[in-house]
Formats: C-alpha cells, structure tokens, sequence
C-alpha cells in the first residue's frame, strides 16, 4: 500500500460521517455542524459569490483544483469559519447585510507560527564604552555571586576587549573562500569537530577555581569565531594538506590540557588588545671590543673593503672621462626628457626649468606604486607549493593592483656615472694636514627625487668610535624637487622653510631645526674638512650616499661587506635588521615619517665596533697582541736544534 502525501488532509471527506475506509485520504471533523455545513457546502453551492471556473456537471464528489479566472463562473457556498475566527462586523455593514472581506479570507496554515523577533542591533552602532562598561559590571556581578576576589583592572580591561570583538555574530558555517580545499560539508564536518573540542576545554575553564577564569571563558559566540577563524586560517594558507592539518588540530585539542588551553587563551587576549601583545624590548647588547678607542682606529683599516672589484657593486671608482661626460649630454638631448619611472616604470617626460607652455615639470600625471618591495612569505610546514610573492606594504599578491600608493608625479634615478657626472663632477678626496680630525667618520646621506634624478637633500657625518656629531644639514638639490620621498628620507618641506642658513660657529646639535647649505656641493666641501684619503669612511650601503655626493674615496667601511648576505651580493641584509639581531636595538622606527640619518650613521658605526670586538676575541685565540696601538701576530714556536 502507497502511503498518502496528505494533499486531500484539508479537504471534508464527502462521506463523512459515514465513510468507512480505513486510512480515508480526507479531513474527519466531529465538530458540531461540521458533517451538515460541509456537505451542504458541496452539494449545494449556491449562496456565497465567490466565482470559479468549472466544466463539469454538478455532483457530489470532490473537485480537483479550484480556478479563480476564466472559463464560465458558478457560484458555490463555503463552510462557515468557526466563531473564534470571526471577526466583528461594524454596524453599518451589519444594518445593509453586506459581508465584509475578511468573511472571504482562508487564513494559511503558516499564520499560526510564531514571529521571528528583529533582528540585533550590529556592534559597530554600540559605543565602545557602553560594551565596556556592561561586561565590567557582568564581571563584577558574577564575582561577588561566586565569592571570588575581585581580578585587577586590567584582567577586566581585557575581558571587555574580547567581548567586545565577539559582538559580531556568526554561525557556525564555513567562511566562504574564492578556492576552498575541499567541498563545504568536508568544512562544515571538520569546523564542528574543532568546535567541540573548544566547547569541552571552555567547560572545563569554568569549572575551575583560577581567579582568571572570567577573563578566559569564552562565549558560545566568541567560541564559535574562534573555530571559525582558526578553519579559515588554515584553509587560505594551507590548502594542500588543509585536512591534515585540521584534523592534526582536533587531535590536539582532544589531548589538551587545561594548563595549556589558559597559556593559549592568554596570548590571543593579549594580541586583541592595544599595546599588550607587544614583547617586551631586548635588552640592547653594550659593546665590548677588549681594545681602547686609540686601538680600535688601529684595528678598523683592517675591515676596509678592496678597491678592486668595487664597481661591480655599483661603486664609482673612477671619475668618468670628459668624452663620456659629451656622449652622456648627447644622449639626454636626443631623448628629449624621457625617462622610466622608478616607482610604476611608467615612460614619462621630464622638464627640467619647467615647460614653457603650462610650467609642467613632468608629464603622464599622477604615479600609483606599491612602496615596498615584493617579498615571499615563509612557507608553512607541510606545504609543497611556494607562496606568491606579495607586497610587505599592503600585502597584496604580485600582480594584483597596480599599488597602494599615489604620488602627484613620476620620479627616475639616474645610476650611471657619466650621467651622474654631468650634473655634478664627481672629486677624490683631498689631501690636507690636519691634527683635529677624527680617527673614522661615520656619514649617512638621505636623497630625494629631483628634475635630475636623485639628488642629495640631507648630509650627516658622526665621529667614530665614540659617535659625536660632526655634521648634519639640510642640502638644496639642483634640480627642481619632484618628491622629498619623505617616506625613507624623513625630510619634509617645512624643514626646508624652517631651515637657517648653514653657519660655521654654529655647534653642532645646537638647537632642534637643521641648518641648510645651497647646493651639494657645498655640502661635499663641508665633508671633505673632515676626511682625508687614509680616515676610514663607515656606513651601510655605501655606494648610494658616496654617489649622491660625488665622492671617491679609498678607504671604505661598508656593514654591508662585514655582515654578507649567504647568497652573496648583490643580496644584502638592511641596517635595521642586523641592529635588531646582532645588538638587539630597534633602529628605523618612524614608520612613514622616514629614517634619520644621524641615527643611521651612528648604527652602522656600532656595528663595525661590534665586529672588531669579534675579530679580535679571535685573534686574542690565536696569539695576537697589542701594544702601543701596534698589533703583533703570534710568536712562532721555538724549534729545537737537533
């Protein structure tokens, strides 16, 4: 026997009430007037003026399907509603005996469901110190309800920051992704097995007695982020052994104990709220070389970079000839100012002296770039594939967009010598007789982009070892400014309006705004009143400040050369990461307000006072010795005359 789909369960059975199937497809009412009204509502259709369209002859067995348009009209005559269901009708309509619209209308079997209530007002409308200052008072509640001692203000602090973020509300369904790793059931499978295991450690946190157990329970919406979170996480970065390392997970969190859920609980509340996940700051390392500050300018020639083999590195190790120079004027003539930008290497012209028509310096307009290089990130264990390169500025994949971004102008940089030359010469350093001068200099230049390339806009020179300033100025390049490029310069335009002419009994150090000179090189001179062919020049990254200043110079100093990269130039490891791992400072710390160049030149010096003090806890090893700022190798063994 089929059984019935119960399309005919509304319909009065016309036999009622003596029907006598077993399992009758029909409705069976005992109610008063039911067995009469109906089957005279089907036998005599006549009174009510709902109009229907029906074919057939008039019979007493049911209709299949009532029509509301069309094809000839009858009237029939439906069952009285039950009383409860009426409703009243006002007098008027009562006095004339016209029946009122609802008397027509056959509620749906859907109107009886109860209402969904209106949907939560979104976090994001909710004051952050109304969110506050309800879970502070939830706490307090709870705590004087338990009998616990109160926790300190900043436990609080951070209870209301987590529930702050779970004011957001999800379910626990798989967050959607353009490539997902597997099919959604396998997500949803795998993202409510995490779920559990999160719901039976937070059970056991609150069981426990710890006075942190409010500031650790979680609630079922913020336990339901956290499985969400960690699902998504894994499945965008992992998606090749996404099942493997989820299930990995699972298996974890079944065999975790409590002690280590709470050490877990206790770095994500630290990570949510400002300034309490940061790590504390490395205790900077002092510098200890063995040697007194005469023996290290002794000792630092010996870290002096060889001549040759310096222009493979970009170094100017010669001055270009003056046939060079000619060829280099001829061809910027026949360009006609068309350069390659550095930043989008987008072609673009250039005027220097502005162009007559519209006083334009450049053309092509705006410049949208990403102003960190491209990086890859590290690989997760387990995965086969290389991430995709992706920009350190925005993290955005390679390819992506054409940048984050926009400058008013293209900018180039010029790195060859003869064009390098050609707007300023490049000089040897001078030689001079002087018993005043420094032992080494230190000196850090910052550049910026000019109608001329990239041009020198700040010089500072600190003596070595002991890092006092020597020199530090604002400089005018010669071209007309295209960008300060402030972002790594740290040099800005009010600077230069604030700026005093450079004076030459004015200390060094003294007062907060940089003197300027007015022009490069004026600023080259001041350097040269420093230095001589033999004082070592230190800094990191050499070639680019010795080529903004149009130097040649025989003894170098390059960090570059004394911490090489393993995979050999032209790699290279920046200034600020090896502060931070071989003398544990944090260096570079202006974010977009720029570098400073003095605390550059002062880094780069301490890292050559770094290395020193190694080489010669090494050579100490081996036998050497030091008198008088004199180094003396090992005496050799004394052999015994047979």
């Amino acid at each position: 026997m089929f059984s019935s789909l119960g399309l005919f369960k509304q319909t009065p059975c016309p036999e009622h009430p003596h029907c006598l199937a077993r399992n009758c497809l029909f409705a069976h009412n005992d109610s008063p007037g039911y067995k009469n009204d109906t089957i005279a509502a089907r036998k005599f259709p006549k009174t009510h003026s709902l109009e229907i369209a029906d074919s057939e002859s008039e019979n007493d067995g049911p209709r299949k399907r009532r029509r509301v348009s069309g094809g000839l009209k009858k009237e029939i005559e439906l069952p009285n509603p039950p009383k409860s269901a009426q409703k009243p009708v006002s007098p008027e309509l009562a006095k004339t005996g016209q029946k009122t619209p609802t008397d027509y209308e056959i509620l749906p079997r859907t109107a009886s469901r109860t209402i969904s209530p209106p949907p939560l007002r979104a976090a994001k409308d909710i004051p952050a110190r109304t969110l506050a200052s309800e879970n502070e008072e939830r706490v307090k509640e709870q705590l004087i309800r338990n009998k616990i001692a109160a926790p300190s203000p900043s436990s609080i602090a951070k209870k209301a920051a987590v529930q702050k973020a779970e004011a957001v509300r999800e379910s626990l369904n798989p967050r959607m992704l353009p490539n997902p790793p597997v099919s959604h059931p396998i997500r949803m499978k795998l993202v409510t097995m995490l779920y559990e295991q999160m719901i039976r450690l937070n059970e056991e946190v609150k069981k426990s007695e710890d006075e942190s157990r409010d500031a650790l329970v979680l609630s079922d919406q913020a336990l339901i982020t956290e499985a969400l979170d960690e699902e998504f996480h894994v499945a965008k970065r992992s998606p090749t052994v996404y099942q493997n390392v989820i299930k990995s997970r699972i298996m974890i969190l079944k065999r975790m104990k409590l002690e280590i859920w709470k050490e877990e609980r206790n770095k994500k509340i630290a990570q949510k709220i400002p300034d309490a996940g940061q790590k504390k700051p490395s205790v900077p390392k002092t510098i200890e070389t063995g040697l007194t500050p005469a023996e290290e300018i002794a000792f630092v020639p010996r870290l002096a970079a060889q001549q040759e083999g310096l222009s493979k590195h970009g170094y100017i190790t010669s001055m270009p000839t003056a046939a060079e120079v000619e060829a280099a004027q001829k061809g910027i003539e026949s360009s006609h100012g068309w350069e390659v930008c550095d930043r989008c290497k987008t072609r673009f012209q250039v005027f220097p002296g502005r162009r007559a028509e519209d006083g334009a310096l450049t053309s092509g307009g705006s410049c949208t770039y990403h102003w960190a290089r491209p990086r890859r990130p590290e690989m997760v264990k387990g995965e086969t594939k290389r991430p995709d390169l992706k920009y350190a500025c925005c993290d955005e994949t390679l390819g992506a967009s054409t940048g984050c971004t926009k400058a008013d102008s293209h900018v180039f940089k010029v790195s060859d010598p003869k064009r390098l030359a050609l707007v300023m010469p490049f000089q040897p350093t001078p030689v001079q007789e002087r018993s005043d001068l420094p032992g080494a200099v230190c000196f850090d230049c910052e550049m910026g982009y000019t109608t001329y390339g990239m041009e020198l806009i700040r010089l500072t020179a600190t003596a070595w070892p002991d890092g006092r300033e020597l020199l530090d100025v604002l400089v005018r390049p010669i071209g007309e400014i295209l960008d300060l490029n402030s972002r790594f310069s740290g040099v800005r335009a009010e600077e230069f309006a604030n700026a005093a002419p450079y004076r030459k009994d004015m200390q060094p150090g003294i007062g907060s705004a940089l003197q300027t000179v007015e022009s490069p090189s004026q600023a080259r001179d001041l350097l040269f009143e420093l230095l001589t062919p033999e004082i070592p020049l230190i800094g990191h990254a050499l070639e680019n400040d010795l080529n903004a200043v149009r130097i040649l110079h025989p003894v170098i100093v390059d960090t570059c050369f004394l911490y090489a990269h393993p995979r050999g130039l032209p790699l290279r490891f920046g200034l600020k990461l090896l502060m931070k791992k071989h003398l544990g400072r944090d260096v570079q710390m202006g974010g977009d307000q720029g570098h400073d160049s003095k605390e550059d030149a002062r880094a780069a010096g301490d890292l050559v006072r770094y290395r020193i003090g190694e080489m010669w806890q090494k050579m100490k090893g081996e036998g050497w010795s030091t008198r008088d700022g004199v180094f003396y190798p090992p005496r050799p063994l004394d052999t015994k005359q047979a």
